[in-house]
């Protein structure tokens, strides 16, 4: 897909205690920021030994494939933190770094050592150490003493029935109710500071892990050009088997045809027969092929009746809520259609769906797509298959895919295609 921008990074949290305290944000971004000062210490660890040590040798050439090994270590490292960074704080970011080479020693040294997003990710693992430490320290801190001041009572209680006293033990029973109120309103302030340090975080990994604007929209225009490409191969592949194809097939008809009008005019009137019924099949062909490009009713009547028409030949029940005042640019709507009519045609091969729903809405960033459908679900983005094919288009205009598909359902594909009127 892409990185996601700094406005979408995870928000601060509910408003309200009891917001902050239910949200799984929160619970699920504590756990990561009481092992990052961990994470810091071992990458920095690794990292001070690795890299001298493969810059010393590589005045040898020994060193060469040992800082190789380093450069793709520290990548792992920094697309596992990517991963980590959507666990804990529901941060997309994509992995920004340049197609790799198919062959040559020179060319994956230059993939490596020239991609900006190489360098930065080693400087996301090395902020790691600092950062990491803060992290982890404060949020010691600030746990030990909220359970320390809510588990009162049951010193206390502890205390009194078996005489047992430490020095964290309060001996008066005011004092130890006291203290678990201040322990909740530490519970809920300590809620509140995970969520200031994980947007905290979230904000740096983005900045630093998903690569410059110059990166994100050099992949984006790559992504681009390999869809034409794919487009371009698909229209050909089609054009080889089908059309022509068929059109081969009557002209060596129309050529038996000719030999044959005067000595068999019978079979000769057969031949031209089936030649007309070629040229009707290859005519239809063309015009599916056409459709495939860009449909004529998408361009003389718009999204609404496009969609219309693509809902009337799926399988199953499919409602279409076009809510847009104006028509987009053509290049949206093109994409926008495409990635409704892979999609319907993706859930009628396997979604076992028996209803669906198409809506176009337009919103301050430009145009949404939702499809969604109440099939088994279980729908990946995987390279060279479909869904992955309609994010590369959505790319090619800087916008983003967005798959929603649980383990039996429902799925749901949104497509924001970022444009303007």
């Amino acid at each position: 897909m892409r990185s996601v921008a700094l406005k979408d990074r995870v928000p601060l949290g509910p408003k309200g205690p009891l917001g902050v305290l239910v949200d799984p944000m929160t619970w699920r971004a504590a756990p990561y920021l009481l092992v990052s000062g961990a994470f810091g210490i071992g990458w920095f660890i690794v990292l001070s030994m690795a890299v001298p040590i493969s810059l010393t040798l590589a005045v040898v050439w020994v060193g060469v494939p040992l800082m190789m090994a380093t450069v793709l270590m520290w990548r792992g490292g920094a697309m596992l933190e990517r991963r980590l960074m959507y666990a804990a704080f529901r941060v997309k970011i994509a992995d920004p770094y340049r197609p790799r080479p198919e062959r040559g020693l020179g060319a994956h040294l230059r993939w490596l050592l020239a991609d900006s997003a190489t360098w930065q990710d080693l400087g996301y693992l090395l902020m790691l150490l600092p950062l990491g430490l803060v992290e982890a320290a404060v949020s010691i801190v600030l746990w030990s003493a909220t359970v320390m001041l809510l588990i009162q009572p049951v010193l206390t209680s502890l205390w009194a029935a078996t005489g047992l006293y430490t020095d964290l033990t309060i001996d008066n029973w005011p004092g130890t109710f006291v203290a678990a109120f201040f322990g909740a309103l530490l519970l809920v302030l300590s809620a509140y500071l995970v969520r200031g340090m994980g947007w905290l975080h979230g904000t740096l990994a983005v900045v630093l892990l998903g690569g410059s604007e110059e990166e994100r929209l050099r992949a984006s225009r790559a992504r681009g050009i390999d869809a034409a490409e794919a487009e371009r191969r698909r229209i050909e592949r089609d054009l080889h088997d089908g059309a022509q194809q068929r059109l081969l097939s009557v002209a060596v008809d129309l050529g038996r045809a000719q030999s044959k009008f005067d000595t068999e005019p019978e079979a000769a009137r057969m031949l031209i027969a089936q030649a007309h019924a070629g040229t009707k099949a290859a005519i239809a062909e063309l015009r599916n092929l056409a459709r495939g490009i860009h449909p004529a009713i998408l361009s003389d009547r718009g999204l609404d009746a496009a969609l219309s028409g693509l809902a009337a030949r799926a399988p199953v029940r499919v409602d279409v809520s076009v809510e847009l005042a104006e028509r987009p640019p053509a290049a949206v709507e093109s994409i926008a259609y495409f990635i409704v009519a892979e999609t319907l045609a993706n859930m009628a091969k396997h979604a076992a769906a028996t209803e669906a729903a198409v809506t176009v809405v337009r919103d301050h960033r430009g145009v949404v797509v939702d499809v969604w459908d109440n099939g088994i679900g279980g729908a990946l983005v995987s390279p060279g298959g479909g869904l992955s094919g309609l994010a590369d288009r959505a790319a090619t205009i800087d916008g983003v895919l967005v798959l929603h598909s649980p383990l039996g359902g429902p799925t749901l594909v949104r497509a924001e295609l970022p444009c303007e009127w």
